[in-house]
């Protein structure tokens, strides 16, 4: 889904991702969604059908790192709908997290073989993020990044595989955490996301629950570039750079 520009109004540098844990992981490089649309809670239990749910979101047009984004997982064998910090935390990590700490992505060659990601596979932590569009951004000649939003054009709401952990600190505080994971680029994002092609794994409808139910075999081979036939992508405003914009504008194309 991209990389994250220093202003609101210039290319700037490729934002780095920070964090401990993630940098002795020793994980694939990974990526890509480093921004993403978030549909209505509405349209997102149409879409899902959770059996239960406990979250509570309004659609955002900038969902970014740290955040609290709802997520669909597993419990006593039903689906239901929860609110987890995107930016995975390990259960075994020693120190309360800060806001830059967490793996925003997990390359699917990383799973069930990366120190983060061992236990939350072996233990099919997985989960299904709700989106309705991400950004990508494109290195142009000029060494400028132009932001892109990306959307599918069979469905409005969709949901991107994700891995869920939950951390617990000594004073009771409990963190549930989710990272997403990532998969090779079709050719249509490689074309924009041209300096790191990764794109999200995002599943198509028939895989929802082998991601969720099915064995870690089963769920990998759920995972898989996503058509480019079924996508659409068009440049818009660098105003997405910067978190505090958050507003239906961000997704239009240039004019």
């Amino acid at each position: 889904m991209g990389f994250l520009g220093a202003s609101g109004h210039s290319p700037g540098r490729i934002a780095p991702i920070r964090s401990h844990f993630r940098a002795r992981a020793g994980l694939t490089l990974a990526r890509m969604c480093e921004r993403y649309v978030l549909p209505g809670q509405s349209d997102a239990e149409r879409e899902f059908v959770p059996a239960h749910c406990w979250w509570k979101f309004s659609p955002s047009f900038n969902v970014a790192f740290s955040q609290y984004v709802p997520a669909i997982r597993l419990h006593d064998g039903h689906s239901e709908g929860v609110m987890m910090r995107w930016g995975l935390i390990p259960s075994w990590a020693e120190h309360a997290p800060t806001t830059d700490d967490g793996a925003r992505f997990a390359a699917i060659e990383d799973l069930g073989r990366s120190t983060e990601l061992r236990g939350p596979w072996l233990n099919s932590q997985r989960c299904i993020l709700p989106a309705a569009g991400f950004y990508a951004w494109q290195l142009t000649q000029a060494k400028y990044r132009q932001p892109f939003f990306i959307r599918l054009i069979d469905r409005g709401v969709f949901g991107i595989g994700a891995v869920w952990d939950r951390w617990a600190g000594d004073e009771d505080d409990v963190i549930e955490s989710c990272t997403i994971v990532t998969v090779p680029a079709n050719p249509l994002i490689a074309g924009i996301n041209n300096t790191e092609t990764r794109m999200p794994a995002i599943l198509r409808r028939r895989d929802y629950e082998a991601w969720l139910r099915g064995t870690p075999v089963r769920a990998k081979a759920a995972l898989q570039p996503y058509p480019q036939e079924w996508m659409q992508a068009h440049a818009v405003s660098p105003r997405v750079n910067l978190p505090k914009h958050n507003d239906a504008t961000l997704i239009q194309p240039l004019s």
